[in-house]
């Protein structure tokens, strides 16, 4: 079953010329939306995504806007409204050492490096200088794990785990 990943939501219409107001998602804008690149348009109550192939692309605001091949008018795209566009597994870059997809984190076992199991990763907040991790214990208490050196001692995607030294006040 291939897997989906959001890379921005379309949220208005810019101007006649079929260009879309998107709300990007994706650490990657500069490769997802270039020229010739392919997006698939979730639709809500749609069970088949739309391919779409990016036309161009430019900074507006806080939005980027996009145009499609094949979609130069308004009325082609007025109806793309609340769609999410998303890119398919097979899409994703290669990323440096270090360095980890969302989906490659949430649902890692947290354990320390005393091998204490603490309990699993179930979203990441990005609140500024560093990612922070929401892992809810086993007791179903939820704690904040920041993603910096200090506490992060080993991340293994392929065992979806993730040792941690927590520093004093950490797990309280």
């Amino acid at each position: 079953m291939e897997r989906w990943f959001n890379v921005g939501k379309i949220v208005n219409t810019h101007g006649i010329m079929g260009e879309v107001r998107v709300i990007s998602k994706t650490d990657f804008p500069e490769e997802r939306y270039s020229p010739g690149n392919l997006l698939h348009l979730f639709m809500p109550g749609s069970k088949q995504p739309q391919q779409l192939k990016v036309k161009s692309h430019r900074k507006h605001k806080n939005f980027d806007l996009l145009t499609f091949e094949g979609h130069s008018n308004i009325n082609d795209v007025e109806k793309w409204k609340n769609g999410i566009l998303k890119v398919s597994e097979t899409q994703l870059e290669e990323l440096s050492e270090g360095e980890y997809y969302f989906h490659e984190i949430i649902g890692c076992v947290v354990t320390t490096i005393d091998d204490d199991k603490l309990g699993k990763v179930i979203e990441i907040l990005t609140p500024g200088a560093n990612d922070v991790w929401v892992v809810k214990l086993d007791n179903g208490k939820e704690v904040l794990i920041p993603f910096i050196d200090e506490v992060v001692k080993d991340i293994s995607i392929e065992e979806k785990r993730i040792i941690i030294n927590p520093i004093e006040g950490l797990l309280e």
